[in-house]
């Protein structure tokens, strides 16, 4: 009875699901740093950025998110981590 649970393989359910990001599902070429609302969406409530997997984000883009959050924060319009 205990092997049987060993096992077993357990599911758990993954965060990403989509095949493409949400900037290339939206075909867009530019990040734009005075996109707050966007731009907050992909960090914690503590200013950190979220990883890959967790947003959804190609390489690609995950590389402009990241400037562009770089950008925003250095023009005081989001937080630095704390």
């Amino acid at each position: 009875m205990k092997n049987q649970r060993r096992n077993k393989k357990r599911r758990t359910a993954t965060i990403r699901e989509q095949n493409q990001c949400r900037f290339c599902r939206a075909k867009t070429e530019y990040v734009d740093y005075m996109d707050i609302d966007t731009l907050s969406k992909l960090l914690t409530n503590r200013g950190k950025i979220y990883s890959r997997k967790r947003s959804g984000n190609c390489a690609s883009c995950q590389r402009k998110v990241q400037n562009a959050i770089k950008r925003a924060r250095y023009m005081g319009l989001l937080p630095y981590q704390t």
